[in-house]
């Protein structure tokens, strides 16, 4: 059963109806997520420090001890129109604290002044300046919340399509896969989640973020792609959520591809509630569950350089 606290902050979000109708104002919204972001706290003992990424505004947090040969490639949430490394900064430096590994958050450019392909060319080059500042690709992995991890996805089949090295992993939080919204649950479970509990307003976001161009388009919806060669998946979603099935459905055709990727569905859980750690005792539980996949994929501790091979999944 759901904590006690995870069902008050439902009804509270619920009662915001941020995506309640097609009438959605993106820069509106954008600078309500800002402002609320303001009060968002990395975790104690985690360093911030600045940085350009290839062309790409990001910040490092850099947890106590963490080595310097290895990274977490982040991607944040918000509908590809809001959010920001700022926004982000409790789960992203929680995240790297679990993992023990610097995490580099990235602002890609919004929808809808930079609709796709923007966001994700950005999440291209900040991978590419990792690897040209020395961290092996075999020392990255890559997260992302929401439609964070909806690029977190698509750079993956970007980077197998263009034959380029792959990260060691990825995990996806609650990540969009289906643009086309072409499951039942977009529908059927409104009266669950207190984000998208019109199917209106969910398709007026995705529109938001694709425009005119074909949302079956693989790296715009990473489900409608045959997902052969990719790295260990883990995704997150909540059982509360209208996007559920994202996350399944593509799990289940990862994995029949032959993609080690194991799906968590969190009972009585809405979208990203891993941002609410620690207010939500599900949310610890989670991100501790991310980092331990992210550790143990990257490794513990200084890695002995070894040359870069791609091998089979």
């Amino acid at each position: 059963m759901p904590s006690l606290q995870s069902r008050i902050l439902a009804f509270v979000i619920r009662r915001q109806n941020l995506f309640g109708g097609t009438d959605i104002n993106p820069l509106r919204l954008r600078a309500i997520v800002e402002r609320q972001g303001a009060t968002a706290r990395p975790r104690k003992g985690v360093r911030i420090e600045s940085v350009d990424a290839g062309g790409v505004p990001a910040e490092w947090l850099i947890p106590p001890g963490a080595p310097e040969d290895r990274a977490l490639l982040y991607f944040h949430g918000g509908a590809w129109f809001m959010g920001s490394a700022r926004t982000h900064r409790g789960l992203v430096s929680r995240l790297a604290f679990a993992a023990g590994v610097r995490a580099l958050s990235i602002d890609y450019r919004l929808a809808p002044e930079h609709p796709f392909p923007a966001g994700l060319e950005d999440c291209l080059a900040a991978y590419d300046w990792l690897q040209r500042i020395g961290i092996q690709s075999r020392r990255i992995a890559v997260a992302g919340d929401s439609a964070g991890g909806n690029l977190a996805l698509a750079m993956l089949i970007a980077l197998r399509d263009a034959g380029k090295p792959l990260p060691a992993a990825a995990a996806a939080l609650s990540a969009p896969t289906d643009l086309a919204a072409t499951g039942e649950l977009p529908r059927t479970r409104a009266r669950l989640d207190p984000f998208f509990h019109s199917a209106a307003g969910l398709a007026a976001v995705l529109k938001i973020y694709c425009g005119d161009r074909d949302p079956r388009e693989k790296l715009i919806s990473p489900l409608y792609d045959d997902l052969h060669g990719l790295p260990p998946l883990l995704l997150h979603v909540g059982d509360h959520e209208a996007l559920r099935d994202d996350s399944v459905r593509f799990g289940e055709k990862a994995a029949a591809a032959g993609v080690n990727a194991r799906t968590v569905v969190w009972p009585g859980m809405f979208h990203v509630f891993q941002m609410f750690d620690p207010l939500l005792p599900e949310a610890g539980q989670a991100n501790g569950q991310i980092g331990a996949f992210i550790r143990a994929r990257l490794g513990a501790g200084p890695s002995t350089p070894q040359p870069n091979v791609r091998k089979p999944q």
